[in-house]
């Protein structure tokens, strides 16, 4: 039979830290204040490091093939070189024939006419970049995805692992992105979903990484009293660099896709709760609803202005230049009210930022007949794939094919994620859901309410969807998932004495890592045979 003490109580999880209390004792507010990650540092990060150097080498392998242009890549290669060049976006003419010249580095195509992007360019010039670097050919213009691509794993883990308070549950969920399918394909190319994603998961890190950092403020402050109280008292202001750090991540994310307003403003908002509930837990009792005024308008300041200067500075060539798209608009149009406050630069802006609004919610947006739209309600669920690249009809005895007299061969590159990891994933959200309300373990909360809040802007939006938009969902969900995995595994198992539950994990993660090695040949535009494709088409709405 259990002890009558906190630990009997509380759920049974491997990978919650438990507090150095006495037996038959709660943890006490310092204590609870003073939790921490794992005192591990040196052996986190050789796991760390370790991962992501993985990560890195896989993305990195082989990127320069196809050497053609795939899928958008048509869009932002071209973008990310002209920024370079003029400091705006130019424009190509005859844009086939550019995409065709240009992997082989003929950039004669290119103009200094002033061109529309749909996006914000913090990721465009990021691609831009590798090619400064690399040259115009498909190496340069993704190598800055494989870049942030395993950056994304590395953050992945230290914040499942801060999330947490285990460095395996960290560890597993870095293993477990760096063999996702969808993630896998879009560090590989030039699209701005990866750039997005890292600077989410920066953004969110740096949130919870301020949550400890508040809380141990408080502790030292709360150690400084008599009581072990604050007595009704908020106590102290504490300065936060971490939410200014958050800020300039979500500022970055929004300068790549405007979506990422919405984690910024779940985010936020969880800031501020997880500041009065320390406050409580101090002892400020009902004085802790001061830190609305107290703490929310600083940590809007640091995140939301923040956040908006940053979004702002990141035009700043293009408000430097003249010759970009619109840029002459505030000079045409002085009577207009924002060219009047704001000048006519940050006019010219503003319209841009309307027209870019504009087309983003317009009719073309919205057309359902697209051969990859899919339903939002699908989205987390790998129920369909995207086509990034397809040579197809590949004759047996040319370009090594040694298909069947009846058979051809083809190479692709999809965008699909590894089943077994996606649907493992839903389904851990759900368990997570069922933890989080039956149990209250506020860290479920984080990773579902971050999901919810990418996710669900989608469900009411009236444009077209494509399952690539998920890839900013996926890292919240694999974390959600080795924590499960975590749960799963009980107490305390160890390597030398495994038992039942942790074998079944590794089997499953296994059996994930089989999964991923089994669609490889899709994700990166290998020779199959046609039949050999279709043995991995295993839904008919992946075909």
């Amino acid at each position: 039979m259990p002890h009558n003490s906190a630990e009997a109580t509380q759920p049974r999880v491997l990978w919650l830290k438990r507090l150095a209390t006495a037996p038959g004792r709660p943890p006490s507010a310092l204590e609870r204040l003073r939790e921490a990650p794992p005192d591990d540092g040196l052996a986190s990060w050789v796991m760390t490091l370790a991962i992501t150097a993985t990560a890195f080498v896989l993305r990195l392998w082989n990127i320069g093939q196809p050497a053609a242009i795939m899928f958008d890549e048509s869009m932002y290669a071209k973008a990310g070189f002209s920024l370079y060049q003029y400091g705006y976006q130019g424009t190509w003419t005859d844009d086939f024939a550019a995409d065709m010249a240009v992997v082989h580095g003929d950039t004669s195509a290119l103009t200094s006419v002033g061109s529309f992007a749909s996006h914000p360019t913090v990721g465009t010039w990021l691609i831009g970049a590798g090619t400064q670097v690399f040259g115009m050919n498909p190496t340069g213009w993704r190598i800055a995805s494989v870049i942030f691509g395993a950056l994304l794993v590395l953050m992945v883990i230290r914040l499942a692992r801060r999330l947490s308070r285990s460095t395996l549950v960290g560890g597993l969920a870095g293993l477990l992105l760096t063999v996702d399918g969808l993630s896998f394909v879009l560090s590989r190319v030039a699209l701005l979903d990866v750039f997005e994603t890292f600077f989410i998961v920066a953004g969110a890190a740096a949130v919870l990484a301020d949550r400890d950092y508040f809380r141990h403020k408080l502790a030292d402050a709360l150690q400084k009293t008599n009581t072990g109280s604050f007595e009704g008292k908020p106590g102290p202001c504490v300065f936060r660099p971490w939410l200014i750090v958050a800020g300039l991540m979500f500022g970055l994310a929004c300068a790549t896709k405007w979506n990422a307003v919405y984690p910024l403003a779940l985010f936020g908002v969880m800031s501020v709760v997880w500041t009065i509930t320390a406050r409580h837990l101090a002892g400020a009792g009902r004085s802790a609803w001061w830190s609305l005024l107290k703490d929310g308008v600083p940590a809007f300041v640091s995140m939301v202005v923040v956040s908006v200067g940053v979004y702002i500075a990141t035009w700043a060539s293009w408000l430097a230049t003249s010759g970009g798209y619109d840029r002459q608009w505030g000079a045409a149009n002085p009577s207009n009210w924002v060219v009047r406050h704001f000048g006519t630069a940050l006019g010219s802006l503003w319209q841009y930022t309307v027209d870019m609004y504009n087309w983003q919610t317009g009719p073309q947006m919205a057309d359902p007949s697209h051969p990859y739209a899919i339903s939002p309600w699908r989205l987390p669920f790998a129920t369909n794939t995207i086509g990034m690249y397809a040579q197809t009809d590949i004759a047996p005895g040319t370009q090594g094919c040694h298909a069947a007299v009846d058979d051809t061969c083809m190479r692709v590159v999809t965008g699909l994620g590894t089943p077994f990891l996606w649907w493992g994933a839903a389904l851990a959200l759900l368990i997570g859901l069922v933890w989080w309300l039956i149990f209250r373990d506020q860290r479920f909360s984080v990773v579902i309410l971050a999901t919810c809040s990418i996710w669900a802007p989608w469900l009411f939006a009236s444009h077209r969807i494509f399952v690539y938009y998920a890839s900013t969902m996926i890292p919240f969900m694999v974390i959600g998932l080795a924590m499960v995995l975590g749960a799963a595994m009980g107490p305390s198992p160890t390597w030398r004495r495994p038992r039942l539950r942790v074998i079944l994990v590794v089997s499953y993660v296994a059996l994930v890592i089989a999964d991923f090695v089994f669609n490889y040949p899709i994700y990166t535009g290998q020779l199959l045979a046609m039949s050999h494709w279709m043995w991995r088409m295993w839904l008919p709405t992946w075909i």
